[in-house]
């Protein structure tokens, strides 16, 4: 049996007087990628924030590498956070620095490595999602979109991770683009790193990468499953959202 990764269990969150989520569950284990969808503002970011330890749940549990994560002083979560690796929407590049100081960053924070061990790696990272080393001087404002969330990518993979978080990858993208960015997803899984929870609006690329799928409505998952049955669900509030995101 695969090793869960990640479990929620019945977990709430709000920020008065919203309530964002209200009884979340799900497990993920190793080697699977979970695709998180809802419309704006259903919670799906706030979820991943909490999956990280970014921000803690007002009720319920999130076990992450078997560890309940709400009890976790900040120095025992930051060792926790050095296993995952964080795609944040937008990329969220450092504006001032280039590409490879925006790569070897987490490398400098969490590493004891050399700037000879550190260059491979960001150079190396970078192969991974496509960029050669033409682009280590470029500063995120000369880059393409898609090559923002590249770079975003190499980034997350520098502490070498056992989960990766990404949040709306393809958010702002062209089709052709959006496209690349999910088969580069694809990619990871085969040899980089195998697990994943992936939240986004982009109901081509949940097909693309997810194993299983689960809709976010109203603070619950509306539905949870392979791609397949989502799909074909006759649950008319998860129909009538997938019906809107297709057009």
């Amino acid at each position: 049996m695969a090793q869960t990764i990640v479990e929620a269990i019945d977990v709430w969150k709000d920020f008065e007087p919203v309530e964002v989520l209200r009884g979340v569950s799900f497990a993920l284990a190793k080697g699977e990628t979970l695709v998180v969808m809802g419309g704006s503002g259903s919670g799906k970011t706030v979820l991943l924030r909490l999956v990280a330890g970014l921000i803690r749940p007002d009720a319920g549990q999130i076990r992450v590498f078997d560890h309940a994560i709400e009890r976790l002083s900040e120095e025992d979560l930051l060792l926790l956070r050095r296993r995952m690796g964080f795609v944040f929407q937008g990329a969220a590049l450092f504006d001032s620095l280039s590409v490879y100081e925006n790569v070897a960053y987490p490398l400098r924070e969490h590493t004891s490595l050399g700037e000879a061990e550190i260059r491979e790696r960001v150079v190396r990272n970078l192969s991974l999602v496509g960029l050669g080393s033409e682009v280590l001087g470029l500063r995120p404002a000369e880059l393409s979109g898609g090559m923002k969330k590249r770079v975003g990518i190499a980034r997350a993979l520098s502490v070498e991770p056992e989960v990766l978080l990404f949040d709306e990858p393809t958010g702002g993208l062209d089709p052709t683009n959006a496209k690349l960015v999910g088969e580069l997803i694809r990619e990871l899984r085969a040899g980089v790193c195998d697990t994943a929870i992936v939240v986004t609006h982009d109901i081509e690329l949940a097909k693309a990468v997810a194993d299983r799928v689960a809709v976010l409505i109203a603070g619950r998952f509306a539905t949870l499953g392979p791609v397949a049955a989502v799909l074909e669900t006759t649950d008319t509030a998860v129909q009538a959202f997938l019906a809107g995101e297709a057009r």
